[in-house]
């Protein structure tokens, strides 16, 4: 870096997704960079640990001046000063930093939205003001931390006036330097890309807080895609009138670049999620407000204005379920393991985080760096909610200091939102083995299979073994034919407890069973006898899976934790005490937490080496 890149100083105020990641890059760029926000937690956890950016930016960076009150920065003789807040609170805090005013000093709206720069101008004026077209986002997994869904350089920052023409070409060379392309633009041109930026969120943003979808989910259905290409014909339409011309393919393009978007939600939906104040009249507000102005129907960007305003003015989401505020709390109060903990405290503490994508439910644990189980959580896999899977995900990152993460189960290999996957072979080895060490045979009874799993001395999988395709002897085959004989499954245990009736089903295939279970019923069976007999069949099923000789059984998943009286069906079948593992169902997520935790350690040890390595060679 130059000298000269090295005495820019910026503050920035406002410390969401893009205030964090723009003070990252400045500061990477060797300016020396203030912040500043209002939440006490975030800058106490920034203070500590610096703020962290994971995926497409990858880093850690700290920082000496970090404030909680604007004022506090005038001693520092800023040359810029960055506005990165929503633009509702932009007039407030502008007044706060008036202290801050200088004839050097030179304001950036890093903000979205058309004329979002003219809330600086009362204030600063508009010939001391920057505007920063932003191409790229990401989502807060807990107070320090960033996950950078994408960037999509470049950036654009222009003189809203052009006269300030210089200083902005000094920090878009700043950036540039260290890769996060930023073009400066005269003032025409940063009109064109703030409208060509606001069509595109207007586009989608409030369409994914209606609709509770990522951007990923919107862009990939074909009737909510129509519907995009519709308010974006609108916005081209309303921004023509404003002497702003776009290229013939630019509907394409818009098209193109929203699918790059990811799986994340845009800021203003999760506003409209929260209940919170939005910036809609920013967004589509705008459009359809130059739409008045020049007489064009800006039809869909109306309806979704109002229907976003009456959405948080009349607390619809409130009783919609799902609200993330909410929800999280319900989630993480009833998943919390030890509840005269405070859930504060886990902020504090490193922790891993195990996901088992089962056939029925999904499972989620959390251990903390003891390797102890601070959180159980459990969702059926197939839930009506489509977001019922990323609201939990969320409250879990929102609560734990989550160092790194394991999925496994059956969706793992189209699951994106842990650091690695494992197959539950080897997340149920290491699941029972940190209750049960040494070598043993693991029985998994699942939703649609059953696993025998052989363990060595070093608690390694030996080799396993797996029940053909029939699902005969699994959760399904029980669920159904239970059905069939009218038995609930929470019945069924007790039920047959109470029966000593020592004969199985003649048949595995479902549907000859249920047939065979109703001639019971028709001819009289006691309840008792019929559960007891679906038992037997299970275990004659796992007694013919083979196991490794005189290895002690331990026996975990969903239908052991629902039927624990088929733990002395088995007993008896094999002629041995059988343990069942405590929390049998989440013993697969216990191990991918695990596994998350061993792989958090080696990668930590590899950079303690290869820094040792760097430091020898200089």
């Amino acid at each position: 870096m130059s000298n000269e890149t090295q005495k820019i100083k910026v503050g920035v105020i406002g410390l969401g997704p893009v205030g964090m990641i723009l003070a990252v890059k400045l500061a990477q760029a060797g300016c020396e960079v203030a912040i500043c926000d209002k939440d006490e937690y975030k800058l106490k956890s920034i203070r500590e640990e610096g703020i962290v950016l994971q995926n497409m930016f990858d880093s850690v960076t700290r920082f000496d001046k970090v404030f909680n009150s604007v004022t506090d920065m005038a001693p520092l003789d800023l040359d810029y000063l960055v506005f990165s807040m929503k633009s509702y609170q932009t007039p407030i805090v502008a007044r706060e930093a008036e202290l801050l005013k200088s004839e050097k000093l030179t304001v950036i709206a890093a903000q979205n939205g058309i004329d979002v720069e003219e809330l600086l101008f009362p204030v600063f004026g508009e010939s001391h003001t920057l505007r920063l077209i932003i191409n790229y986002a990401g989502n807060t997994t807990s107070a320090n931390t960033v996950r950078v869904s994408f960037f999509t350089p470049p950036n654009y920052l222009g003189s809203v006036d052009d006269n300030r023409t210089e200083q902005g070409q000094r920090l878009a060379a700043a950036l540039n330097a260290i890769e996060f392309t930023t073009t400066y633009v005269d003032s025409f041109e940063l009109a064109k890309r703030a409208w060509e930026k606001t069509i595109l969120n207007a586009s989608l943003s409030p369409l994914c807080g209606v609709g509770r979808m990522t951007m990923a989910e919107a862009i990939a259905d074909p009737d909510t895609t129509e519907l995009i290409e519709q308010i974006i014909s609108e916005g081209i339409e309303v921004a023509e009138k404003e002497k702003i011309r776009f290229p013939d393919d630019f509907m394409r393009k818009c098209m193109r670049y929203l699918k790059k978007g990811g799986d994340h939600f845009p800021s203003l939906a999760i506003d409209i999620i929260n209940n919170r104040q939005t910036e809609i009249d920013y967004f589509n507000g705008k459009i359809v407000e130059y739409g008045k102005k020049h007489y064009v129907k800006t039809s869909l960007n109306l309806a979704f204005t109002n229907m976003v305003k009456a959405m948080t003015n009349k607390n619809v989401m409130a009783r919609m379920p799902g609200v993330t505020g909410e929800v999280n709390k319900k989630v993480i109060t009833k998943g919390l393991i030890n509840k005269e903990v405070s859930a504060l405290f886990y902020k504090t503490t490193e922790c891993f985080l195990g996901i088992d994508l089962g056939s029925a439910y999904t499972k989620f644990t959390v251990i903390d760096e003891k390797g102890t189980p601070v959180f159980r959580y459990l969702l059926e896999t197939l839930n009506k909610d489509r977001q019922a899977m990323k609201v939990v995900l969320q409250a879990i990152h929102g609560t734990f200091n989550i160092k790194y993460s394991c999925a496994t189960g059956y969706g793992r290999k189209h699951f994106t939102d842990t650091d690695i996957i494992k197959t539950e072979i080897n997340c149920a080895a290491a699941g029972v083995s940190q209750y049960f060490a040494g070598a043993k045979n693991i029985i998994d009874i699942g939703g649609e299979d059953i696993k025998v799993i052989q363990c060595n001395a070093d608690d390694h999988v030996g080799n396993f073994y797996m029940n053909d395709k029939c699902a005969a002897g699994t959760g399904a085959f029980l669920s159904e034919i239970a059905e069939r004989a009218g038995i609930n499954d929470a019945d069924m245990s007790g039920l047959a407890a109470h029966s000593e009736y020592d004969k199985e089903l003649n048949s595995f295939c479902t549907v000859f069973a249920k047939t065979e279970i109703m001639n019971w019923v028709f001819d009289g069976m006691p309840v008792r006898d019929i559960a007891r007999g679906i038992y037997i069949s299970i275990a004659n099923k796992v007694a013919k899976m083979k196991m490794g000789h005189g290895l002690p059984i331990y026996l975990i998943g969903g239908v052991i934790a629902y039927h624990p009286y088929l733990n002395k069906i088995l007993s008896d079948k094999f002629g041995r005490d059988i343990k069942t593992v405590e929390h049998p169902q989440y013993v697969v997520s216990m191990g991918a937490a695990s596994i998350a935790h061993h792989a958090w350690i080696a990668l930590e040890n590899e950079q303690k080496t290869a820094e040792k390595t760097t430091a020898t060679q200089i």
